[in-house]
């Protein structure tokens, strides 16, 4: 089907295609469901009108209520369904689907007339044609396609856009992007006489009309051109207006057109291939957009400059259509100067522009809270210049913060401009987008665990136009890109193939109102209910307390989730159970568990379980009942086995079971208890698509054997791995084409590995070797999308950096117990794309070099234990890049090379090359025997600690 356009899109898919197949030999019920499917399909074109007349705030209340009445209906179809299949499965057998439907019919017919889901469906059936003629009634007609933007710029109440501030700041409240207007008007006066353009992007709020309208009223910059426009672009525009506005800007002698889109691109094609201009186009959303406007700019002519401002980084990457043209992107605000804008704005009138002593602590939480968000700064600054300065009305306005945002007239405009961007989200992404509400506030998830959740929940759907081939994992992740892209989420990379995720904390809040008013997710923190209503998710933060009796009867739960729970016992383990018996996921990672009562075999639809860093022992047989579950994560628990009733799951698709060691003192005995046994049976499982982490135990399975029949696998992890059985995995693994990660250690650091692959799998982006190595393997320089790289206790004797510095996306670079030489060489033009940098127990290394022009992108770098290192790494100043500087253990002769060396003058010996690093931490095991000590501070603090402890 094509992605899912309506909150009704879903239903109906599932309404007929599983249900239909589930039921056919059930008399009447696929007519019925195909009755339903036509109704609701009448309805969606409705829904649409209804929901771009909501986001302009034009939608009665009346309508509102017919809005939610659908939605309950939506609910309630789902409802029908999973009852009827939990039913269903309580009477199967163990000898098939069809044989069992034929023999347990009887039993099906005489179920209690409200599991009969043909009436049940005649009953919805007769409610939705109903609702269909309130809404007809309620002036709601299908929505028009093929307009430019799903909805319309919102205004506030005077009809004024809330963006218009961004226009007309004054000069003097300009802070911190003087730098970056200066390098773009350079760019713009010195450039190519061709066309250029230059894009904005960044989220909203970020800055970019206000950089954009400083660039464009430079007087210096303007002497250098003959015509300039601005031209606001928005959500919903109208090609015909914008094509006119450029006329009258530009167009000085009033040329005559036929008005048409084609006559008007003519005219200004004309007009400016003899001219150099200046063209702004603020807040495009469209990609369609610029398909359009761009035939109206010549590229061949004395300079053309165009600047665009957008959200989306696609669409910025789409523009780009000469080496010319740049992207540049805003990012959020450092503290300083997050804190100069704030006090510029908060004390204008008094304090000179500076923040008293008595209110430094409370204004700094105030501009933490803003997250580097300039649009919030300078609300939140403007509100408080005009509060009392007392720490008593500071705090008030501190605790209240989220409200004020919300509800204060003067901060509501934050709000509705950042609202702009959940407006334009398409309806296959707000679903996944509103998940952000179910975490706590700064919280960040993986995007592998994300999209594993976001499956369970069924937001994930193929259209026509996708790759058969295509996972669903693949179109989750095409999601959160698209969610990425659009500047509403943010995220660092982890191992240089991870993205840890998260959203802005205004966006949050955003997010929120709309998790109320859509019932999206009950949120129960510290005992109390966010809103009252039934809801699909429920989110429990703090406490357990109560909870069951908050949420009342409300039995259609279908997610759980835990977050820093103080107690959990079994017995609320099983009333959940109990009373949401149609749950399909339940995550309980981090959570005070320590048993999986047995009752989780009555969860018929779970479709995700997750006890990851849990206190959990053992995984009941009874998970063999689950046969719809598609996750199962057990990472960092207690179980260090899986029952053989495991292979009963042929839906599975992530496995994920490494076991958590107490302490890692003892290297060796942590190497020899990690990984989960698994039994034989372990190829059944066609659907796996992850591995992870299994103990290979030759005397129970044969795991190669096991493994050549998981034809979709793509992550996998084997530990306790023997030289015997990695011969035999490395020619099974050159099998697994579609392979993205592999991640193999042996049964102790001194087991030499030989995996002999000639032919690696050609989509491996993530690899780690933890295993003695004869030579470093040459297969591993053919990896050209590797991102991230662990070798552990390899020992080589030859410098393993000749085989990886080509490798064109290696992100992540580990090296622990790697190298037993004396020096390393970062040669010249070497790892390009390198970020983060790990030098580990290399005990032999004395010099680490770094020619100019190596690791250009560098920004973490650790290094330690360094026992032989005399001296920080030659040539480190040159990592321009460099945020972070960790070193593990220094030996005295490195401390003392950092001192100011007072007989040349107070030149710096060391300490020069790291002066601009704005995080270094040191891991200092004082020389005297004295506790080890940890310090973390940039580079210009880090001068007076060294003294001390040197001496």
């Amino acid at each position: 089907m094509e992605r899912p356009e309506t909150f009704l899109s879903p239903v109906i898919n599932r309404l007929v295609n599983p249900l239909a197949e589930e039921v056919q030999l059930l008399r009447g019920v696929h007519r019925e469901a195909e009755s339903l499917k036509g109704e609701l399909q009448i309805i969606e074109p409705l829904i649409k009108d209804a929901e771009a007349k909501l986001e302009r705030e034009e939608l009665s209340d009346a309508t509102k209520v017919w809005l939610k009445q659908l939605r309950e209906v939506a609910d309630r179809i789902e409802d029908v369904i999973d009852e009827y299949l939990y039913h269903l499965a309580k009477h199967r057998g163990e000898r098939g689907f069809i044989s069992t439907l034929q023999n347990v019919g009887h039993r099906v017919r005489t179920l209690k007339a409200r599991h009969d889901i043909a009436s049940e469906i005649q009953d919805i059936n007769k409610s939705l044609q109903k609702i269909k003629e309130r809404g007809l009634s309620y002036g709601l007609r299908p929505l028009e396609t093929g307009s430019s933007g799903n909805t319309v710029t919102k205004v506030d109440a005077s009809g004024v856009d809330p963006r218009l501030g961004s226009l007309f700041i004054e000069e003097d409240e300009l802070v911190g992007i003087d730098s970056t207007a200066k390098q773009i008007i350079t760019s713009l006066v010195e450039g190519p006489t061709t066309r250029s353009v230059i894009s904005l992007v960044g989220e909203g709020g970020i800055g970019k009309t206000t950089l954009a309208r400083k660039v464009f009223k430079d007087e210096a910059m303007r002497q250098q051109f003959e015509c300039f426009a601005w031209i606001t672009v928005s959500q919903s525009y109208n090609i015909e207006r914008i094509l006119k506005s450029m006329k009258n800007q530009i167009c000085k002698e009033k040329e005559e057109t036929d008005g048409t889109v084609e006559g008007l691109i003519e005219c200004l094609r004309h007009y400016l291939e003899t001219k150099r201009y200046v063209i702004v186009f603020d807040d495009i959303w469209k990609v369609d957009f610029w398909e359009v406007i761009k035939h109206a700019l010549p590229s061949k002519n004395m300079r053309a400059r165009i600047i665009v401002t957008t959200r989306n980084t696609t669409i910025a990457n789409l523009v780009k259509d000469t080496p010319s043209d740049h992207v540049q992107e805003l990012k959020s605000w450092p503290l300083e100067l997050a804190w100069e804008l704030f006090c510029k704005k908060a004390f204008r009138f008094e304090f000179e522009g500076c923040c008293p002593q008595d209110l430094d602590e409370l204004s700094r939480k105030i501009v933490s809270k803003c997250q580097g968000l300039p649009l919030a700064i300078t609300a939140i600054a403007g509100l408080m210049s005009k509060k009392e300065k007392t720490e008593l009305e500071w705090q008030r306005v501190l605790d209240n913060l989220n409200y004020e945002f919300a509800r204060n007239p003067q901060l509501s405009s934050v709000s509705k401009i950042l609202s702009f961007s959940y407006h334009d989200l398409p309806n296959h992404l707000r679903s996944c987008f509103l998940y952000f509400g179910i975490f706590p506030e700064d919280y960040s998830v993986l995007d592998k665990r994300l999209c594993r959740l976001w499956i369970s929940e069924d937001f994930i759907f193929k259209s026509r136009t996708d790759n058969n081939d295509k996972t669903l994992e693949q179109v989750a992740e095409e999601y959160l890109t698209e969610l990425i892209h659009r500047n509403l989420v943010s995220f660092e990379i982890q191992y240089g193939a991870y993205k840890s995720c998260r959203v802005h904390d205004l966006i949050r809040d955003i997010i929120l109102i709309r998790v109320d008013e859509l019932c999206y997710c009950q949120i129960v923190n510290d005992s109390k209910l966010r809103f009252e209503g039934k809801s699909r998710r429920l989110s429990i933060h703090g406490t357990t307390k109560d909870v069951l009796n908050l949420v009342g009867d409300n039995s259609k739960i279908r997610s759980i989730f835990l977050f820093n729970i103080d107690e959990l016992t079994e017995s609320f383990i099983i009333s959940l159970f109990k009373k949401f018996k149609l749950l399909k996921v339940v995550d309980f990672k981090d959570a005070p568990l320590y048993k999986l009562p047995e009752e989780i075999e009555n969860m018929f639809n779970l479709k995700y379980l997750n006890l990851y860093g849990t206190k959990v022992k053992k995984v009941p047989k009874s998970i063999g009942k689950l046969r719809n579950l598609q996750t199962l994560d057990v990472t960092g628990t207690l179980v260090q086995e899986l029952p053989i009733e495991i292979k009963k799951l042929r839906n599975l698709r992530h496995l994920l079971a490494i076991p958590t060691v107490s302490k890692e003192s003892d290297y060796s005995l942590y190497l020899s208890v990690l990984g989960v046994r698994i039994h034989k049976g372990i190829g059944n499982l066609e659907e796996l698509q992850t591995l992870k982490y299994v103990r290979a135990d030759p005397s129970t399975i044969d795991l190669v054997k096991e493994l050549e029949r998981l034809k979709k696998l793509k992550l996998l992890s084997i530990y306790q791995l023997t030289s015997e059985i990695g011969k035999a995995l490395g020619a099974s693994i050159q099998k697994m084409n579609l392979l993205e990660e592999v991640s193999l250690r042996a049964i102790n650091e001194n087991e030499i590995l030989d995996f002999c692959i000639s032919s690696p799998p050609p989509l491996l982006r993530y690899v780690q070797l933890s295993c003695r190595l004869h030579q470093f393997p040459e297969w591993i320089s053919k990896l050209r999308d590797l991102q991230g790289l662990i070798l552990r206790f390899s020992r080589l004797t030859n410098e393993p950096l000749k085989y990886l510095k080509d490798l064109p996306n290696l992100a992540y670079l580990n090296l622990n117990q790697t190298y037993d030489g004396e020096e390393l060489h970062f040669e010249e033009g070497g790892f390009k794309k390198l970020k983060h940098l790990i030098l580990r127990r290399l005990e032999g290394l004395q010099v680490v070099k770094i020619d100019r022009g190596a690791l250009p992108l560098l920004e973490k770098l650790e290094i330690g234990p360094p026992p032989l290192m005399k001296e920080m790494p030659s040539d480190i100043q040159h990592l321009t890049n460099l945020k972070s500087l960790k070193i593990e253990d220094m030996p005295r002769e490195f401390v003392v090379g950092l001192q100011p060396n007072h007989e040349e003058d107070g030149i710096i010996s060391h300490y020069w090359k790291i002066q601009h690093v704005p995080s270094v931490i040191f891991w200092y095991k004082r020389i005297e025997g004295r506790n080890r000590s940890v310090y973390k501070l940039g580079a210009p603090g880090l001068l007076k600690l060294l003294q001390e402890q040197a001496k």
